[in-house]
């Protein structure tokens, strides 16, 4: 910890000029250099050239405003004599200063329909526990693929963040949500969305998945469609305590989106009170570290979907795909494995409904995720604009660099309002109602919020050209972007097939009204 100074001047700190006595100065601060010279990333011979000078130009022009907060503390010296520092530090839970960083709602120039008190108090409240929680072990899980710790499930569990993620409902009811910040009977889909819209701004996209999302996407169908209610309950409880993790075991090397072609099968035995499960199944979120899996299998006339523990005949694999392996993601083989009855999910032979009900409030946390990330992504194309100078001016100053951000800009703000759209509509919705009307809409949606996504990383990468392919630094955000969005193009049905049913139930519904007429 350098020694603190009287005032400084900047005559004081141009007399620093040295290898060996090398002061510099990065927004109205000082920075003592001299024990930081052979530990600088970018060699020493950079910060020499920089020594008893105003570094701010140079500084801005190379790093993002995170390196100055993690060196502050040891490297600066003071604040220069009469000068107040002019770049905003942000505290964990701030609104970003940034134009267009946030949605509409959060501007405080603008107001909206959608939003009341308690939606924004939580939002504070999820993004402050992001900043300080999930963000710091996102960051190093993503870099070296371990699995979420079972610390953060724990303080997840506590502060039912957990049973949040599930959506709105009676498990929620008898909670305090975040010490409190909304009650769990006023819980609703925009709750819901700005959960899943703030944890995404870890700006880990493996990590992201490997952050219980297997169990967002199946212990909803568990909910909804287990009848066997001691068994629910004890499911629910296990899982939402953070004592047991699940995963949703739907694709195949066989079949991904064409459900019905799973191979997976599940016999009874003669008499009546299990089923025998042989398969594999391929792509698992969280099938690693799973303790539960819902699992989609052919049974005797048709599709039906099983809760099935973890144990003997259940065998999981690592599968190395573009993001992290904290995502934990799984080749899973059921070898003569003995499920009971009670198990199953909704009735034999129709587990086609069960899946495809279940599959709308995936693809909403889907569209939520992917929407707050393109978001991000023009945030940090916008900062890099006002600080990158190129041909002598920055960046912002060049009209293709403005048209590129326009687009972009458009792209999200057009997303994030058909999104809440869709949201009010499931607010007023029974659950069975979105299963009937959301269904295409949702796909719709998901569809053009991934390919927006794509073009948003085509310009993001464009404007910061070699940064934009690197992992570390000013791009590292965009690099794990470009790297990662395809996941979202492609898990919870393919855009295809997402095209195909947005249409096709529109048709369907024309079609019939049109002969009842």
């Amino acid at each position: 910890m350098p020694q603190p100074h009287p005032p400084l001047t900047r005559a004081e700190v141009a007399k620093h000029n040295k290898p060996d006595d090398c002061w510099c100065i990065i927004d109205h601060r000082v920075y003592d250099l001299t024990d930081f010279l052979d530990a600088h990333p970018g060699g020493s011979v950079v910060l020499a050239q920089v020594a008893g000078k105003d570094a701010t130009a140079e500084f801005y022009n190379l790093h993002r405003q995170e390196v100055l907060e993690r060196y502050k503390d040891s490297l600066c010296i003071g604040v220069l004599e009469g000068e107040t520092p002019e770049v905003i530090e942000q505290k964990p839970g701030d609104l970003s200063p940034v134009p267009y960083a946030e949605p509409l709602w959060l501007r405080p120039q603008f107001s909206s329909p959608y939003y009341k008190d308690s939606h924004r108090r939580l939002q504070r409240a999820i993004r402050e526990f992001t900043d300080k929680y999930v963000t710091p072990e996102a960051q190093q899980k993503e870099k070296d693929g371990t699995y979420i710790s079972q610390e953060l499930i724990d303080r997840m569990a506590e502060t039912n963040i957990l049973a949040m993620r599930l959506g709105p409902g009676e498990h929620l009811h008898n909670r305090t949500l975040l010490g409190g910040v909304v009650d769990g009977k006023e819980f609703d889909y925009f709750h819901d969305m700005i959960v899943a819209q703030e944890l995404v701004r870890a700006n880990a996209r493996g990590f992201q998945d490997g952050n219980m999302a297997g169990m967002a996407i199946s212990l909803t169908a568990v909910k909804q469609w287990l009848k066997n209610k001691p068994l629910r309950d004890r499911v629910m409880d296990e899982v939402l305590s953070g004592k047991k993790k699940m995963c949703l075991a739907i694709t195949e090397a066989f079949a991904g989106s064409d459900v019905a072609g799973l191979r997976t099968t599940a016999e009874k035995t003669p008499d009546g009170k299990y089923y025998i499960v042989n398969g594999t199944k391929k792509w698992i979120t969280n099938g690693m570290f799973a303790d539960y899996f819902v699992t989609g299998c052919r049974t005797r006339m048709g599709f039906s979907v099983l809760l099935i523990p973890r144990g003997e005949g259940v065998e999981t694999t690592p599968i190395k795909t573009s993001y992290s392996t904290a995502a934990a993601t799984a080749f899973v083989q059921f070898d003569n494995v003995k499920v009971p009855v009670e198990n199953l999910l909704g009735e034999e032979d129709k587990g086609f409904i069960v899946i495809m009900s279940n599959f709308n409030h995936e693809r909403f946390m889907m569209v939520c995720a992917v929407v707050r990330m393109c978001m991000t992504v023009v945030e940090e194309c916008l900062k890099w604009c006002n600080q990158r100078i190129v041909f002598g001016k920055k960046l912002i100053e060049q009209p293709a660099i403005r048209q590129k951000l326009a687009r972009m800009i458009s792209l999200c703000e057009s997303n994030q309002a058909w999104l809440e759209s869709i949201t009010h509509q499931m607010c007023n919705m029974t659950y069975a109602e979105q299963a009937k009307h959301l269904g295409g809409p949702i796909g719709l949606l998901k569809l053009h919020a991934t390919r927006s996504a794509g073009e948003i990383a085509d310009l993001a990468t464009n404007i910061f050209g070699g940064r934009g392919l690197t992992q570390t630094g000013m791009g590292r955000v965009i690099e794990m972007f470009n790297r990662t969005y395809k996941f979202d193009a492609i898990l919870g049905g393919t855009e295809e097939i997402l095209a195909d049913l947005g249409s096709t139930t529109d048709l369907r519904t024309t079609d019939a009204d049109t002969n009842a007429t």
